[in-house]
């Protein structure tokens, strides 16, 4: 797929204007490619996340903005200055690791101002600056503390503090939330979109958990193999995915290899009305997106209905995922909302609307 040029903003770009711009960057290590001339906009004041599996290239692209990779080809720009020619420490950007790596025999107050200090920044502003940080992240409190002391939401704090008290334009988070247990990780996500509202600086945030970038994002870029396969806002990358690949990785999906005639798309036992031109085409049909009808209930006119015969069953708390079989060599996951339990072969019914078609 071939995302929008660097040279404007990129589709669903927020209004901040354009801040930071990649612009056809290729990244080799021997003769690997880890990258592939991978362009996009960033847009003033936007959370935007660089979601794939290992090896898509996402942390490698992180690190080429960081200043600790050099491109093979391409360029970086930021507020209109070639960022990809100046040092690390020359970037106006400031890095939050996986790994926090706190300076342990400090404490809070001191591993916060390091940054400052070693900069030559004087005492004075330092104070103020260091408090400043401390106060965004509610960590006032353990000033005093070395990091052995805390839990590791509250090192992820010190760590946050420690990157906005150089008041960068661009805060690069390399799965910063990946080492904390599960509730906690839920708890920090809510807290940290919270704080890149509140502070209107420019996140960029590596993940690979597709349920954390759909809950922080202004836009996701996701990536398979070093190349920009989709960049969109969450809701439009999971109702409009453009590809096989970006339907399956985030959330559930079925795909209908279907013939379309006249009109019509053919897919075994489905069948629906579709504007896509005539021959084969591959579709993404979301499980949420089918329901089943109860016996004696007329379907809508306009929805596309088909028979199943119930497999499995799978209870998930407010909502259960049934398995369907509809013929010999067809089946599908349809998820309800939660339900008496059923068995037999049952009436099902989805919007043609939401069948999408997606490039293989």
């Amino acid at each position: 797929m071939n995302p929008s040029s660097a040279s404007s903003p990129s589709p669903g770009v927020a209004s901040g204007g354009t801040l930071l711009e990649v612009r056809s960057v290729a990244k080799r290590f021997g003769t690997a490619k880890v990258l592939n001339d991978v362009s996009l906009n960033i847009a003033a004041g936007e959370f935007l996340t660089l979601l794939g599996e290992s090896g898509s290239g996402k942390t490698t692209l992180l690190r080429l903005i960081a200043g600790f990779e050099a491109p093979a080809s391409g360029e970086i720009w930021m507020s209109g200055q070639r960022l990809d020619l100046l040092p690390p420490y020359k970037r106006p950007v400031n890095t939050v690791f996986q790994h926090y790596a706190l300076f342990p025999h400090l404490n809070v107050r001191d591993n916060v101002a390091y940054g400052l200090r070693a900069r030559g920044t004087a005492a004075s502003e330092v104070a103020g600056r260091v408090d400043d940080a401390l106060r965004m992240v509610k960590m006032q409190e353990f000033a005093a503390a070395r990091p052995g002391r805390l839990s590791g939401g509250q090192q992820q704090r010190v760590a946050l503090a420690r990157a906005l008290v150089n008041r960068p334009q661009l805060l690069l988070l390399d799965e910063p939330l990946s080492a904390l247990d599960a509730n906690l990780r839920k708890q920090m996500q809510s807290e940290l979109k919270a704080l890149q509202r509140e502070l209107g600086i420019t996140f960029l945030f590596v993940t690979h958990d597709q349920e954390e970038a759909m809950a922080l994002s202004d836009r996701i870029a996701l990536l398979r193999g070093g190349t920009l396969e989709q960049i969109a806002s969450p809701r439009e990358i999971y109702k409009r995915p453009a590809t096989a690949y970006a339907a399956q990785f985030i959330g559930q999906t079925n795909l209908l290899k279907a013939e379309v005639r006249a009109g019509v798309a053919v897919c075994g036992a489905l069948r629906w009305h579709s504007r896509e031109a005539d021959g084969p085409a591959l579709f993404s049909l979301r499980p949420e997106d089918i329901t089943y009808v109860p016996g004696g209930s007329p379907p809508p006119s306009s929805a596309a209905t088909f028979r199943g015969t119930i497999q499995q069953q799978l209870y998930g708390g407010a909502s259960e995922t049934l398995e369907i079989a509809c013929g010999p060599t067809q089946a599908l996951r349809v998820r309800i909302r939660a339900a008496e339990p059923l068995s037999g072969e049952l009436q099902f019914v989805f919007s043609p609307e939401d069948a999408i078609r997606v490039k293989v």
